[in-house]
This record gives C-alpha cells, sequence and structure tokens, in this order.
C-alpha cells in the first residue's frame, strides 16, 4: 500500500497560493459551523518520523482557531496514567461536541511499537488493535467524525528529511538518537503500519496515506481531507436529527406516553426470594465481621495498589443509600469517593455518556462508589426516551466493553441492583412523607417513576441478562429487609476483593 504513496507528487508554490485564500476561508466557515454541530472531530497522526505529522497540526492550529482545537501529544505514561486504565487518559482528553480534537503518539502508539520490537505476537497485537477499534466505533456510533492520517516517507526520503532537520539550527531538535535508530528499523516499521492500517481502516474511522516529502502537496492532503469529511458529515448529521424530530412528533401523535412492552413477562428479578431477612442481633454481629473484614482488605488493596469500583443501582427507596453509608464506614475515608450521579451537566452532555464515568475513575488502592451509573443509559434514558433506540441498543455493548477494560486493569469491580417489591416501595414511599427528616427524599418524580414500574422491571431484566458477564457479573440484593441487603452487599465486596488480592 506505500508503493502508491512514494510518487514523488508535488505542489508548486504558485499552485498552492492561488488554492490558498478561497481553502482558508471554507477551513474558518467550517469550524464555525462546527462549533453549534453535535459531534467532534478526531483527527489523529501517525507516521514515518519527519513525515510531517507536527507541520501539519500546527497548520490547521494556524489556520483555524486554536481556542476551539484540543491538541495532544502523548508521551510515556505518568505516575497517575499508570494508576488507571490505559484508555483513562484518552477518554479524558477527548474534545466535546463542536470542537476539534488533534491527537498524536495516542491509541496507536503502543501497540505499534510494541509489534515492531517484537515485544508482543500477532495475537496480542490484533487483540491489541480490536480494542482501537472498538474504542473508535464507540465513538463514531455517537456522532464522532474521526479521520486518520498516516503520514509517509520512502526510506531514503526519511533519511534526507532528517539530515535536512539536523543542519538547521532551528529545526534539529526535532531529531534524537531514537529517530536514527527508528529509521535502521524502517522495513519493520512499514510491515507493522500496513498490518496496523489494514485491520484497522474501518468504514467508521478509514485511514488517509499522506506522502509527506512535499509539504504543500501534504498540507492539501490533509486540509481538503478534513474540508470534503466534515462538510459531508454535517450535512450527514443533519440529516439524521430531521429523521429523529419526524419519528419522535411521528411517535407523539399516536401516543405521548412510551407503552409497556413486555409488562407482565416474568423477569429474573421474579426469582429472588424476597422473605430473606436479618433480626437485630444477627444483623449486628454479622455487620460488624463484614465491615471489620472490609476494612482489612481494602488496607491491603491499598498496599497493592488495587482498585475497587463499586456500582449500586436500584429501584427508588431501595436502600442504596444506607447499604453505601455501611460500606464507607468500613473505609478510610481518604481512599474511598462516592460519586452521586444526576442528569448530566452540560459539560458532560457535550461528551459521549461514558465519558463522565471514565473521568471519575480513582487512582491505584481507592474505592470509587457510583451512586447510580453508566447503566442510566439503558433504564431511565431508554424508558423516557431520552435515549434513542439505536442509543440504548449498543450501550449494552459499550457498557460491556468499558467494564472489561477495569477488570483487565486489575480494577474489582462490583455491580449491585437493590430489589424491593412493589408493595415494599410504596410502604417506603408513604413512610418517607410522613417522617420530616425524610421527607425530602421523596419526590413526584418517585412517584412517576412507579407507575412505569413494569416497563422499568423489563429494562432491568434485559440490563442483568445482556451486561453480568463472567467478569462483571451482577449481584442482585433482596432488599426489602434494608439489614439482609446491606450485610449481603459488604460481603460480595469483601468476597471480590478477597478473590484478587488472595
Amino acid at each position: 500500500m506505500f508503493r502508491t504513496a512514494e510518487l514523488g507528487r508535488k505542489v508548486s508554490k504558485a499552485e498552492f497560493e492561488e488554492l490558498e485564500s478561497a481553502l482558508r476561508i471554507e477551513m474558518v466557515e467550517l469550524q464555525q459551523t462546527l462549533r453549534v454541530a453535535d459531534f467532534p472531530v478526531i483527527l489523529v497522526f501517525a507516521g514515518v518520523d519527519g513525515a510531517g505529522k507536527g507541520e501539519s497540526m500546527n497548520l490547521l492550529n494556524e489556520w483555524l482557531d486554536p481556542r476551539w482545537i484540543v491538541t495532544r501529544a502523548y508521551a510515556s505514561t505518568s505516575d497517575e496514567e499508570q494508576e488507571r486504565p490505559e484508555y483513562w487518559r484518552f477518554w479524558r482528553d477527548l474534545p466535546p461536541k463542536g470542537r476539534i480534537g488533534q491527537f498524536l503518539s495516542c491509541w496507536y502508539s503502543t501497540p505499534f511499537m510494541e509489534f515492531a520490537t517484537g515485544a508482543i505476537d500477532d495475537v496480542t497485537f490484533d487483540e491489541r488493535l480490536n480494542r482501537v477499534i472498538a474504542f473508535e466505533k464507540t465513538l463514531a456510533d455517537d456522532g464522532a467524525l474521526i479521520l486518520k492520517f498516516w503520514m509517509h516517507l520512502g526510506k531514503q526520503a526519511q533519511k534526507k528529511r532528517l539530515k535536512s532537520l539536523e543542519k538547521d539550527a532551528n529545526e534539529s531538535w526535532r531529531v534524537t538518537a531514537q529517530d536514527w535508530k527508528h529509521w535502521e528499523m524502517y522495513d519493520s516499521f512499514i510491515h507493522t503500519a500496513e498490518r496496523l492500517i489494514a485491520r484497522t481502516s474501518v468504514p467508521e474511522a478509514r485511514w488517509t496515506i499522506v506522502e509527506g516529502q512535499d509539504h504543500r502537496y501534504r498540507s492539501l492532503t490533509v486540509l481538503c481531507g478534513l474540508r470534503d469529511a466534515l462538510s459531508r458529515h454535517l450535512e450527514h448529521r443533519r440529516a439524521v436529527a430531521e429523521t429523529r424530530t419526524r419519528s419522535r412528533h411521528g411517535v407523539e401523535a399516536v401516543s405521548p406516553v412510551i407503552p409497556d412492552v413486555g409488562a407482565n413477562l416474568p423477569t429474573v428479578l421474579d426469582t429472588l426470594d424476597m422473605t430473606q431477612a436479618l433480626d437485630k442481633k444477627a444483623y449486628r454481629t454479622a455487620l460488624g465481621t463484614q465491615q471489620g473484614r472490609l476494612a482489612v482488605l481494602q488496607r491491603k488493596a491499598h498496599r497493592k495498589g488495587v482498585s475497587t469500583v463499586l456500582v449500586f443501582e436500584g429501584w427508588d427507596a431501595a436502600g442504596k443509600g444506607g447499604a453505601i453509608r455501611r460500606v464507607t464506614r468500613a473505609l478510610d475515608a481518604r481512599q474511598v469517593q462516592v460519586i452521586p450521579i444526576a442528569a448530566p451537566t452540560d459539560e458532560e452532555n457535550a461528551q459521549h455518556y461514558l465519558w463522565r464515568f471514565w473521568r471519575q475513575l480513582g487512582r491505584a488502592g481507592r474505592v470509587t462508589v457510583f451512586d447510580r451509573s453508566w447503566y442510566g443509559r439503558v433504564l431511565v434514558e431508554r424508558v423516557e426516551g431520552f435515549a434513542a433506540d439505536d442509543e440504548w441498543r449498543r450501550a449494552y455493548t459499550e457498557i460491556r466493553d468499558f467494564e472489561d477494560q477495569l477488570v483487565q486493569d486489575g480494577i474489582v469491580l462490583c455491580k449491585f441492583w437493590l430489589h424491593i417489591t412493589k408493595d415494599e416501595q410504596l410502604a417506603r414511599f408513604q413512610s418517607r412523607e410522613d417522617t420530616p427528616y425524610k421527607s425530602w427524599k421523596l419526590t413526584e418524580e418517585d412517584w412517576r417513576n412507579r407507575e412505569r414500574w413494569d416497563t422499568y422491571e423489563q429494562a432491568v431484566n434485559e440490563m442483568v441478562e445482556r451486561t453480568s458477564t463472567h467478569t462483571a457479573p451482577w449481584t442482585l440484593v433482596e432488599a426489602n429487609d434494608k439489614r439482609f441487603a446491606r450485610v449481603k452487599v459488604i460481603e460480595t465486596v469483601a468476597n471480590a476483593m478477597e478473590k484478587v488480592l488472595g
């Protein structure tokens, strides 16, 4: 594939200047249109050392308004980054909707270098690339425009380019001993690049091979490629928005309320024994034992740098808050953070829905507790129509991939659904109404959600069936008796930590 990128194509200075003014105006106007669009642009620059990756990124910052461009170039991972899953730093740096993100030495860099140097085999390389493909598909499915430019030079052209930079007093800093070492490995690098590009050039995120020998030709290839792709994507997103608007209006014209699809069908929740309970004496004994056990295990986890993520979902008034307080009481407050999840903020709405959860992951040895979580996409957002059908349906795969990354990084992940019966919920609602210091917990939304019980129950059933995996299983907690539920939660967390810590 790289033979066609070694044709020595050039653009004269006169040709470039003839196109420059109009193209620059087009690019600025497109950037202003993008600023109010519902998607980000992600540009990936990779390729041969000296082929113009950095120059291309600088050119975009020069031609466009850099205030609306996020530029990231990655070096070795910092201590903070090493204490979290690999893709944490990439999720953290993603541009919000309406902006352009430029990425150099990003998610392709490590698998590329490891395979080119023989540190990993073919199977591992393909697995790493599969992770990349899944990441980019997740972003593209959410609307992101992803453009990937592979900047290419032939071996002799690269040598000439490196020597030219070394002779320039203002540019010599760009060339390092590592660049020359990579040049000596040119054939291995090209073999790796061909395999990487063939595997990861997919419809959602295609590679463009850019001949980098002539800087004007290279610049026009990148600029025109961005212009044309952005213009097409803006039109595509307008069409998608119009279709969804017509669809919503059509549904509302027939019925303003989403029907309770699947109501009265048996669910996994029906298999739970909701009579399980603990008396006060047994509860105090079991609670003390399990909290003490958890405290010892967390100190060990902190020393070993093993993180824990706890996810709490459940019916309104099911006792999530009480269970969380009993868990945190056993832990060192300096090592635990509870994250309450409500409706997303404007900043969060400008990103993929998983972004706000990635950025909250704690450092090594800490415990992060999510009071409601990413499962909102397939529960409240699904049932209430806040997410389109295609959005919540693909979320099952996205969530499984997200959780798989957490577990592969060594994180202890526990997911709890606290279940109560409909009658028990009504009793707790009434109790809250009659108790002054609890009445604030009860809202009109709680009563409205209760009316959709059957619809939510079917959504919960599908959520459990599709996201309870071997590495990240759901724990269904019989929570009609709060004491039983609290002990079961803490014991489950302790068992999971013990399994990982040994």
